[in-house]
């Protein structure tokens, strides 16, 4: 089968978890890098990975990279590519651009001279004058970092986080990638009880349980390379049979969110329904300073307010404060809070066993882990003669 080399786009500071879940779908040339993973495999993973990953922010294709400090060097470069390898002959193939670093700063200028150098290529193919754009999408992007030219092409649509569950609420202020990091991050295991007391639309307690049953993140949505005609049919058709074999339907889940506000929580049950995963999850009203609980060694995974807006600061480290004495008494549990309170230790009344610096959309966020005790081991009864 076909080699290509791919590309998982990364928020700062996931790039590690991406990773992870590349050399989980079996790819072992894999190399980190700033905001992205880069990955060599066969055109299966095209929609192996965009069906499973659920930390990336998108699958890229790479067509090629090269230096690049002119105009001139840009085109001549590109031109030689083998977009036609790709790009049909009917197909709509817009320009994006970035520049960081880099001696060709003007990015409206950059993505001008690689639309184009990709028509003067695909002319010498396809022998024609005029492309009419109006086929399948290859949405090109030409990143330049230091003068190194990466051209790609997007073989996602949509942003990975776009799970199709979440059509119900405007901008929310977690990713679903967000969420999964955050529940990757904690090595929860589908036997424990989970709790997410500041649910809002649900979208912790609903990627832990697409987590929790192995289920494909984008099983449910289209992809804009199932489109494309150089991807064999029959690829994406085993791709999503693999993601229905996968499944585990049958493992039970505990999974519990909780919310102050009753019409968010309607939300959070519509979009758990949307996502297949009702019967797992208990979405219940409750103020976080009530959350009691007789399970023990549960994980307790949660975005609370950060108080953004000027004057709710005193509000916000008081609810901290609540929020840390009210979880001392879950004396087992492990907890995992994400927040840019820089003094949230403080006003949570432990430090953390760790700690990670990630950003929440443009947000710099801490995500403050505390380890509980592990569970005893069930003991071994030896047989009797």
């Amino acid at each position: 089968m076909q080699k290509v080399d791919l590309i998982a786009t990364a928020t700062f500071g996931l790039e590690s978890v991406v990773a992870e879940e590349v050399k989980a779908l079996g790819y072992s040339q894999v190399e980190v890098e700033n905001g992205k993973v880069c990955f060599s495999a066969d055109i299966s993973a095209i929609a192996r990975t965009n069906l499973w990953l659920r930390t990336a922010d998108r699958v890229r294709l790479k067509i090629g990279e090269f230096k690049a400090t002119t105009f001139d060097e840009l085109f001549e470069k590109t031109k030689a590519l083998p977009w036609a390898d790709w790009i049909t002959e009917d197909a709509t193939f817009p320009v994006e651009g970035k520049s960081v670093k880099s001696t060709l700063y003007s990015v409206p200028d950059c993505q001008a001279i690689v639309k184009k150098a990709v028509v003067e290529s695909l002319k010498r193919t396809y022998k024609t004058e005029w492309f009419e754009e109006k086929g399948p999408m290859y949405k090109i992007e030409v990143a330049l970092h230091k003068d190194i030219a990466t051209l790609t092409i997007d073989t996602s649509g949509p942003g990975l986080h776009k799970r199709g569950y979440r059509g119900l609420i405007g901008t929310a202020p977690l990713k679903e990638t967000m969420a999964a990091a955050m529940i990757l991050l904690s090595r929860w295991k589908p036997d424990r009880v989970f709790m997410d007391p500041f649910c809002g639309s649900g979208t912790i307690p609903i990627e832990a349980a697409l987590i929790g049953q192995n289920i494909a993140p984008g099983m449910n949505r289209e992809f804009v390379s199932e489109s494309w005609p150089v991807i064999p049919k029959t690829v994406w058709r085993e791709a999503r049979a693999e993601t229905h074999d996968l499944a585990r339907y049958d493992q039970k889940l505990e999974i519990i969110g909780t919310d102050v506000d009753d019409e968010i929580l309607k939300i959070a049950r519509r979009n758990a329904e949307e996502a297949g995963v009702d019967d797992q999850i208990h979405f219940q009203r409750m103020d976080v300073r009530d959350i009691r609980s007789k399970r023990k060694y549960g994980y307790l995974i949660c975005n609370p307010p950060y108080g953004e807006r000027l004057g709710e600061w005193k509000q916000v480290s008081r609810l901290y404060g609540e929020m840390g004495k009210t979880f001392a008494e879950l004396d087992t549990w492990s907890f995992y809070i994400i927040t840019s309170d820089e003094q949230f230790e403080e006003h949570f009344g432990r430090q953390a066993s760790k700690k990670r610096k990630l950003y929440n959309g443009n947000i710099k966020v801490d995500y403050y882990q505390f380890f509980g005790p592990r569970p005893p081991r069930p003991s071994v009864v030896a047989p009797t003669e």
